[in-house]
């Protein structure tokens, strides 16, 4: 079962970084400006190097590298996604869309705040049993070796 999580949070990264890093920075960055929340120069550099944290986050977690530190990455994630999104639906932010995975899926705020709050809970709970995650990873096979 913990093995099925790994794999679904780390499909999410994959998707979200993926659909992101394919499109040009500007389509990201005009999510980032949405949510009202850095200066400028912040927003720019946050819009060419989020996708490629998020994508690599997703493919070491996917593929069980360095687990501890993917799910720690993920928590990371995971929790600023909850403070910017919730801070947005707090300031009442005219957002149609969260921007989470690009062109791809469009999720309302609304839902992504459940979503993202439900995967950090499911994440911290990984961490916990990390012996358990690492089945059928990389990590096990070269623990083993």
């Amino acid at each position: 079962m913990y093995v099925i999580l790994r794999l679904i949070i780390g499909s999410v990264f994959l998707v979200s970084g993926f659909s992101k890093v394919l499109a040009p920075y500007q389509n990201f960055l005009y999510v980032v400006q949405a949510y009202q929340l850095l200066p400028s120069w912040a927003e720019t550099l946050t819009a060419q190097i989020f996708p490629w944290i998020e994508l690599l986050t997703g493919v070491f977690m996917f593929l069980g590298l360095w687990t501890p530190w993917a799910l720690r990455g993920a928590v990371t994630l995971f929790g600023v996604f909850v403070v910017v999104v919730g801070q947005a639906l707090i300031r009442h932010l005219a957002l149609d869309n969260c921007g989470c995975f690009g062109e791809w899926i469009h999720l309302q705020p609304q839902t992504v705040i459940v979503m993202d709050s439900f995967s950090l809970l499911l994440t911290f709970v990984l961490l916990r049993h990390i012996s358990s995650v690492k089945k059928f990873s990389l990590d096990s096979y070269f623990d083993k070796a």
